[in-house]
């Protein structure tokens, strides 16, 4: 898996039981075979696209606070291609 996705995945399964549509991406990251996380966006409903954009909003400004560059990069790779 792409170290971005594997990011984003580690990410979502802070998401998995209260929200139907963190479930889903984190089931799809699980079973695809997305040799990038471009074709992973792809992939991806408008509801999961809005989901996903609200959630990395947050997610990016958390490890910013703490510091965690590497985090920010990779799921700003992710966060980028949604728009």
């Amino acid at each position: 898996m792409d170290k971005t996705l594997g990011y984003l995945r580690e990410t979502l399964s802070n998401y998995t039981g209260d929200h139907s549509e963190g479930g889903q991406i984190y089931q799809k990251l699980l079973t695809g075979k997305f040799k990038s996380e471009e074709a992973f966006v792809r992939s991806l409903n408008q509801k999961e696209i809005d989901f996903l954009n609200k959630i990395l909003d947050a997610e990016i400004a958390y490890a910013q606070e703490v510091q965690d560059d590497q985090r920010v990069y990779e799921l700003n790779e992710v966060y980028e291609l949604l728009f």
